[in-house]
């Protein structure tokens, strides 16, 4: 049986190891990431590791779009050395084009806290932005709000009824996609078997 292209992701049965790789890049290889016995294994730009799932310190789940990439999750997993890595739910496949991976990467991560929980971990699970990002967020969101409310008011007491139309139709498309975003990253924090259903694909 041909071996997986490294640009693929590939989930195998419980009782193998589970694999997972993605394109954060058009230049350079795959970051390629397996679930063994031993514990987590990656290879990322020419450094490799293997960490055991107990000396996995910490996960955090978010929601991260692109402009080319409406539905982008992201996984930031670090351990006690304070080694950091991400993975992300979207593969480049072209100059144009950012491939979703969104079933082997939820199966993937759902695996990856299974396995965390049957060997004992104690990691900190959080999902969402920081809380001191996530302020920042609500604020700016708060003062467009505010700004774009001025701007309607102003546009229909001069009679600017096209600018109003538009500042309407803005406001919807802008709270669709950034309301989403802060929606889905609120700050968290979850347990192994009830994981964030927003923040996984």
């Amino acid at each position: 049986m041909p071996e997986p292209l490294p640009d693929q992701a590939t989930i195998s049965a419980d009782s193998a190891p589970v694999r997972y790789a993605y394109k954060a890049s058009l230049i350079g290889a795959a970051h390629q990431f397996e679930l063994t016995d031993d514990g987590l294994s990656w290879r990322i730009a020419g450094r490799s590791a293997v960490w055991s799932y107990g000396d996995i310190a910490a996960i955090r789940l978010s929601f991260r779009p692109v402009s080319m990439q409406s539905r982008r999750f992201r996984a930031d997993i670090g351990n006690f050395s304070g080694v950091r890595i991400a993975i992300f739910s979207t593969s480049w496949q072209t100059a144009a084009l950012m491939a979703p991976q969104d079933q082997d990467y939820r199966a993937f991560i759902t695996q990856l806290h299974r396995r965390m929980a049957e060997a004992g971990s104690k990691a900190i699970l959080t999902g969402g932005l920081t809380p001191r990002l996530y302020a920042a967020a609500v604020i700016l969101l708060a003062l467009v709000a505010i700004s774009i409310a001025g701007l309607f008011v102003r546009a229909v007491a001069t009679g600017e009824f096209a600018g109003a139309l538009f500042l309407v139709g803005f406001t919807a498309l802008f709270g669709w996609q950034i309301g989403g975003f802060v929606r889905r990253n609120r700050p968290r924090a979850y347990t192994f078997d009830r994981l964030p259903e927003a923040l996984l694909p």
